[in-house]
């Protein structure tokens, strides 16, 4: 075995470079013949002093002999990968569907090595995902070449089996992950800045990628496109992102007030899969960013658009009614209000009962639905028994500080402590009537007393009522209501983006960077939605966490035994599949064994 350096000239700008071939000797009849076992590429990092101990030690690693001398670490690392690579390039030796092929060797069996455990189960089936949604041809569509393909590929699956940073993903990829072997390409010989520009190049064609992948989800599963769920949420940067222009302070929904936001705006149909994404600025006020949205997404009329009160401004909802759109929102009016004799009752999926009253406006036009849960009203008893009992400790702290012989008594001192711990009061001082006793003077209270008188129309006169409001008024109550609950999808939609797939926290400065990691987060969160459906179809409902805790298990390896003949059999496959992870690739019909079985014989 050797390694040929061969002088090659580009064909587009005519400069020359060398490639390397590692290559053997061997007899046909009376002829020695030399054929390429490998390529190597352009970039052979060693001195070629050094070639020669290189292929001795790939030798030694295909046939899993220790080494007698110490070799440089640089050369066992590349010789660990270049004998990997042989195996992983070897003829498949049994079928990749399941099927067995007999084949009996002797071998010693105290001489079998274990090496290169790299993951394989979530690869498999995230690489089936992209596979049943013709992804790689939709990227194909917009220009990209085939390593830019898979590098965009690995950046997706990287951030739904190992959600981390782009830079630690590129670790993974190279160092744990199997996906490289299954998509034939080499990550470990590649430049991380492959993923940065398959980043750039998904970014640049968002519209056409989004659209074209959303439509063959609909095709997959004939999608009920006219409900449409629109909501935002925000993620930190760990640094200043200094030159991201959409980095902004503002109200951080994981109170990280400390750092520079933006924010992510999503539309999603009413099977939780994402029609439209969109960044903005950390600072973007949410009543601001709807008609933007349903424009660039171009919903059909007479849809229905579901939100929450944040962005369900009076201006919001005079501009679908003018552009024919349904709305079916959370009333922000502050009043409550609920007849219970006027109701009627529906039932949650966790069987709690919800009473509903249904309150037509007196044009006709709007229906508002007042809506009590129980559970909801101990919830509410009890955040305002604590912030009432929090509001009474600081008036009390207040009088005791009256009997205090230097205690402050000045009344424009002691009006300015009672208007901060209103302040604080999160609304409960609406609900008391203060009282301050002055002397003479007028400028010097000796006593404070108060009474606690419930505003009418609030959450302590109406706990647990909310309020939906909407112009579809040809619904009953209960689809109003259910319908309605779909919203609720949107945020287990969000938990997943930031909890399973490494929405937060960012660490680009660059602002295309940025609005690359939430692209690729959004992508991975199309992927995983179509396996969880396809498994919600048999039956399964777990989230994608518990899915990926039972697809990790499986693992590629190699197996190296010593046999009778002197040789050394290499065997590269994956590790039988347990009981729960076999019933997953049945459900979703796929194969038990990724990657099939590799055999070198050397």
């Amino acid at each position: 075995m050797f390694i040929r350096q061969t002088k090659t000239r580009g064909s587009i700008k005519g400069e020359s470079y060398f490639t390397y071939r590692l290559v053997t000797s061997e007899r046909v009849g009376s002829q020695v013949r030399q054929k390429t076992i490998l390529n190597l590429g352009c970039n052979l990092p060693i001195p070629k002093d050094q070639w020669p101990e290189l292929c001795t030690c790939i030798e030694r690693h295909w046939e899993g002999q220790e080494s007698i001398v110490s070799e440089s670490p640089e050369i066992e690392k590349l010789a660990s990968l270049y004998a990997a690579r042989l195996i992983a390039a070897s003829p498949v030796a049994a079928s990749s569907l399941g099927g067995s092929v007999t084949d009996y060797e002797e071998v010693d069996t105290n001489s079998l090595v274990l090496s290169r455990p790299r993951s394989v189960g979530v690869e498999h089936v995230a690489l089936s995902a992209i596979s049943w949604l013709g992804f790689e041809d939709i990227l194909s569509s917009i220009g990209m070449n085939r390593p830019q393909r898979i590098s965009a590929i690995g950046s997706i699956v990287g951030r739904m089996a190992h959600p981390v940073s782009e830079d630690a993903t590129f670790n993974w990829l190279k160092q744990r992950s199997s996906l490289g072997e299954l998509l034939e390409f080499d990550f470990e010989t590649t430049s991380p800045m492959r993923l940065y520009r398959a980043s750039d190049q998904l970014i640049r064609n968002r519209d056409l990628i989004e659209q074209s992948l959303f439509n063959r989800i609909d095709d997959m599963f004939s999608l009920e496109t006219t409900v449409t769920l629109y909501d935002l949420t925000n993620t930190y940067f760990e640094g200043d992102a200094a030159g991201n222009g959409k980095a902004k302070h503002g109200h951080c929904k994981s109170k990280r007030t400390d750092c520079p936001l933006v924010t992510l705006g999503v539309i999603l149909d009413g099977s939780g899969f994402i029609r439209r994404s969109k960044m903005f600025e950390g600072s973007v006020a949410e009543s601001t960013t709807l008609e933007c949205m349903l424009k660039e997404l171009n919903a059909p009329k007479g849809a229905l658009v579901i939100m929450d009160r944040g962005i369900a401004t009076v201006k919001n909802i005079d501009w679908m009614k003018e552009n024919s759109y349904r709305y079916l929102v959370v009333s922000r009016e502050r009043n409550r209000q609920f007849d219970e004799s006027e109701s009627v009752e529906t039932v949650t999926a966790q069987e709690d009962v919800i009473r509903l009253q249904r309150v037509m406006s007196e044009d006709g036009a709007e229906v508002r639905l007042y809506c009590y849960s129980q559970g909801r009203e101990k919830k509410e008893n009890a955040i305002t028994v604590r912030f009432c009992e929090r509001f009474e400790k600081g008036l009390t702290k207040i009088r005791e500080s009256l009997l205090k012989p230097h205690g402050e008594k000045k009344s424009d001192k002691i009006t300015e402590r009672i208007g901060r711990l209103k302040e604080k009061s999160h609304g409960v001082a609406q609900h008391y009537k203060i009282e301050l006793t002055k002397d003479d003077s007028g400028k010097v209270v000796t006593a404070i007393e108060w009474s606690k008188t419930p505003k009418e129309g609030s959450s302590v006169t109406h706990p647990g009522v909310y309020c939906l409001r909407s112009n579809e008024i040809t619904w009953d109550e209960a689809k109003l209501w259910h319908t309605y609950t779909m919203l609720t999808d949107l945020e287990s939609v969000f938990r997943s983006l930031k909890s399973e797939l490494g929405l937060r926290p960012i660490f680009h400065h660059n602002e295309e960077r940025t609005e690359g990691h939430l692209f690729i987060t959004v992508l991975a969160y199309q992927f995983v939605q179509v396996i969880r459906k396809k498994l919600r179809i048999k039956g399964y409902k777990m989230g994608w966490m518990s899915l990926r805790n039972i697809l990790s298990v499986q693992q590629r390896v190699t197996a190296t035994f010593t046999q009778k003949d002197g040789r050394t059999l290499n065997i590269r496959k994956s590790t039988r599949a347990e009981k729960d992870l076999q019933d997953i690739y049945a459900a979703l019909k796929v194969s038990a064994t990724p990657g099939g079985v590799k055999k070198l014989v050397v």
